[in-house]
């Protein structure tokens, strides 16, 4: 791996000698030549498409991810300026319990690891609806959330949450050290891959934090992408897919040192990276580091060929979706969907699955119902129409979910109904 060459170069700011010879990385600025996987071209996932909308024409962008030979990172060009996205998101954090609980988890615990209290100050980047820090709010815990989705941040603020609407980076971070002071705690989950410009973010988080404080960051491990052919978390919202190695390299370019890691069972498997000042000697490395580092490596995530195979995967996994799907129709089976989560809409579009495959999908979140899948225009409904039609397969598109929807769902077996999880392989759950 290289330490980056342009370190603070914005996406939309590149010269017009690097566009002629292709993408460049967004850590390490190297041509882009290898691609990982092309999935075609798919609209926004989390641009539901209303009633009133549903006859006018949507945006496609090409979903191609290329992996740097320099650095290893995965990534997307960035095509889409990130308030074209993220001001008014469709994704609400507090409509999965399991997430939920894990959020407690995870304040409970760093309350006590830490010492934090009334003299603290907690600052998350991407709070969403207030889904965390309200587990931080109950300790008399003082917060910050940073959310640049305003709509997003409205659902926080009615709980009470202190939520500042921007987007973060290293201004942003002056900005509030000047107003306030440095946090003792950083949080971001699932953010850092919604970044295109990671230096400017990395660089904020280091200006955030205390001389003494500890930052975590939670992202999608691309060791789990790989093995489990996940592509379906490939989408535009996401523009970086991280590897132990890659992402600790980002983190020590700005200072950062990682001192321990967990590995997760979120989002169908994540690592939670605890960051310090490199210069904070009060924090000894966990052996932990060590061995994910050397796990990475034997899987030949640290050279190219350790890369190759996956699009192939990828292809067998859509032969094998769209072979279900119409040997299930062939036999006058009814499919619905559930959940309306970004990964469901890159499968749908890429596999090419419409009305005429699975009738319509439902959602917990009011604000998708209502609407229509992006691309698709799969109908999404309310749960309860689940059983109002009594469906032969429900096809769960949050797999990663899927114990607690086959909870919440159980009732479907009282007509002999059945589920369909599709990632890593197609089964069917009796």
């Amino acid at each position: 791996m290289i330490a980056p060459s342009k370190p603070r170069r914005r996406p939309d700011c590149q010269s017009r000698a690097a566009e002629m010879s292709g993408p460049t990385c967004r850590f390490c600025g190297a041509v882009l030549h290898h691609v990982f996987v092309d999935l075609g071209a798919t609209p926004l996932c989390e641009s539901y498409v209303s009633a009133e909308r549903y006859d006018e024409a949507e945006p496609f962008y090409a979903l191609r991810a290329y992996v740097c030979a320099a650095c290893y990172l995965v990534q997307l060009e960035a095509l889409i300026a990130p308030d074209a996205v993220f001001t008014d998101y469709a994704y609400f954090s507090s409509y999965a319990d399991g997430w939920i609980a894990h959020a407690r988890r995870y304040a409970e615990a760093a309350v006590e690891r830490l010492g934090l209290g009334a003299d603290s100050l907690v600052v998350e980047l991407g709070s969403n609806d207030g889904y965390l820090l309200q587990h931080f709010v109950v300790r008399d815990v003082p917060v910050l959330g940073v959310e640049p989705a305003a709509n997003v941040a409205a659902a926080a603020r009615a709980k009470g949450i202190r939520t500042l609407v921007r987007f973060f980076g290293e201004a942003v971070a002056r900005e509030l050290v000047a107003a306030e002071r440095q946090a003792d705690l950083v949080v971001a989950n699932n953010v850092l891959a919604q970044v295109p410009d990671l230096h400017d973010f990395v660089a904020g988080i280091a200006v955030l934090l205390a001389p003494r404080g500890v930052a975590t960051v939670e992202v999608p491990h691309l060791l789990r992408l790989l093995e489990e052919n996940q592509f379906d978390t490939i989408y535009h919202e996401h523009f970086s897919y991280f590897s132990f190695l890659t992402a600790q390299q980002l983190f020590a370019y700005h200072g950062l040192r990682c001192f321990d890691v967990d590995e997760l069972s979120t989002h169908g498997g994540s690592l939670r990276f605890h960051l310090c000042h490199s210069d904070d000697a009060t924090r000894p490395t966990s052996p932990a580091v060590a061995a994910l580092a050397q796990r990475e490596r034997a899987a030949g995530l640290d050279r190219l060929e350790g890369y190759a195979a996956f699009a192939e995967r990828v292809h067998e996994a859509k032969r094998a979706i769209l072979a279900f799907l119409i040997d299930a129709k062939r036999r006058g089976r009814t499919v619905v969907g559930y959940g309306a989560p970004g990964k469901g809409n890159t499968l749908l579009n890429y596999c090419g699955v419409r009305t005429d495959f699975i009738d319509y999908t439902v959602d917990r979140n009011p604000y998708k119902q209502g609407k229509f899948l992006p691309g698709t225009r799969i109908p999404i409904h309310a749960p309860e129409r689940i059983a109002q039609t009594r469906p032969d397969y429900l096809f769960v598109l949050p797999w990663n979910l899927q114990d607690e929807i086959i909870e919440q769902m159980r009732g479907i077996r009282a007509w002999g109904g059945r589920f369909v999880i599709p990632i890593p392989t197609l089964k069917v759950v009796p």
